[in-house]
């Protein structure tokens, strides 16, 4: 479903950009605030509440603050069956830097919220905020019992917040976790990108999520003059996985979010060097095996070596052969030695998982 850019530029405009969200930090801070510690320096200051960062008008938790505007990647992040949903501000009169299609440049004042729900209870939400040039702050607050508010969680984190599955528990991470991820060579923002805000979206994506009216895409965000310069380009010809093969184009997205954060690749190489493994999208990419996920992957020996094999002996992706194939091990594997990716899951995807064994299977011979 895409969205109609003309119709909607005015009023997402007003919505997006209009005053009246809460302020966090600085002058008159909220009762309860505390300085931001390792969330990026000493001087933003984060409240005590949810309710009391901007997400909500009033503080009326049945009102998104109307500046806001929600959105849903293409290619959801695994995070062990939370249903998520997720919200952006972009400040008055700012704009996104659009230049580099593979790594937006978000303005001072951006704001992110990420709300995770399991079993139909709202348990945590992150926010992230980008209070001046060289600071990016990260927190999650944890929702209370009654639902009432939710309240920020400790720098270090906070353990066994829901209960998943027998002996299996969803931990808030900490912010030296949130960092692992966000800053991590690449832009800090994840999941608010060119392809992830594609109108041309994969109806095979793992996990999808529908894509809701009023909910930002390419086409609204260069309606609304959000991006800089203007990117009519990407509306016209919007960015997809460049693969014919329904099955190829689903893998390679999955690898875009839930192994491309830390595995990145640029145009000078892969920022894991060491490893020369990386599974983000570049736009420049024009067939699948251009994709750094298959390229890096694909009948190349890793390091890795699965149990019983000789060293040296261990193919990533073993072409035909999923079994034998040390990515797959290691997306199933929940031990800390092994899994993939290390962080934000405890339950394996057994979704992914079965189309990452057909894909292997079937297309990459």
């Amino acid at each position: 479903m895409s969205l109609k850019p003309a119709a909607l530029a005015l009023p997402l405009l007003a919505l997006l950009l209009g005053a009246g969200a809460a302020q966090v930090g600085g002058p008159g801070a909220a009762p309860g605030a505390v300085t931001a510690p390792g969330r990026g320096g000493a001087g933003p200051q984060l409240p005590a509440r949810l309710t009391q960062t901007g997400l909500y008008q009033a503080g009326d938790l049945s009102r998104i603050a109307p500046a806001l505007q929600s959105f849903s990647p293409q290619y959801p992040l695994w995070s062990d069956g939370a249903a998520k949903t997720r919200w952006i501000l972009i400040p008055l009169g700012r704009k996104i830097d659009a230049r580099d299609t593979d790594a937006w440049a978000f303005p001072v004042g951006t704001k992110l919220w990420k709300e995770f729900t399991f079993q139909g209870r709202k348990v945590e939400t992150r926010f992230i905020w980008h209070p001046n040039a060289s600071t990016w702050v990260f927190a999650s607050y944890a929702w209370r019992e009654d639902q009432s508010d939710a309240d920020l969680v400790p720098e270090a984190g906070k353990p066994a917040a829901a209960e998943l599955a027998p002996g299996k528990w969803h931990d808030i991470p900490s912010v030296t976790d949130c960092r692992a991820c966000h800053v991590n060579g690449g832009p800090p923002v994840l999941g608010f990108t060119a392809l992830q805000l594609s109108t041309d979206r994969d109806p095979n994506a793992p996990h999808a999520e529908p894509l809701r009216p009023g909910m930002l895409t390419l086409a609204s965000l260069d309606a609304m003059g959000l991006l800089a310069p203007p990117r009519p380009d990407l509306v016209a010809s919007p960015p997809r996985i460049p693969a014919e093969k329904p099955l190829t184009r689903a893998a390679l997205g999955y690898f875009t979010t839930n192994c491309g954060t830390c595995h990145r690749a640029t145009a000078q190489g892969s920022t894991l060097g060491a490893v020369d493994l990386a599974f983000n999208h570049l736009a420049a990419a024009a067939s699948p095996r251009e994709e750094p996920g298959w390229a890096t992957t694909v009948g190349r020996v890793g390091k890795y070596t699965l149990p019983g094999e000789a060293p040296g002996g261990t193919h990533r992706v073993v072409p035909g052969d999923p079994e034998r194939s040390a990515l797959l091990y290691r997306m199933a594997s929940r031990r800390p030695a092994s899994q993939m990716p290390p962080l934000g899951t405890v339950l394996a995807d057994e979704a992914a998982l079965a189309l990452m064994r057909k894909w292997i299977a079937e297309e990459t011979r």
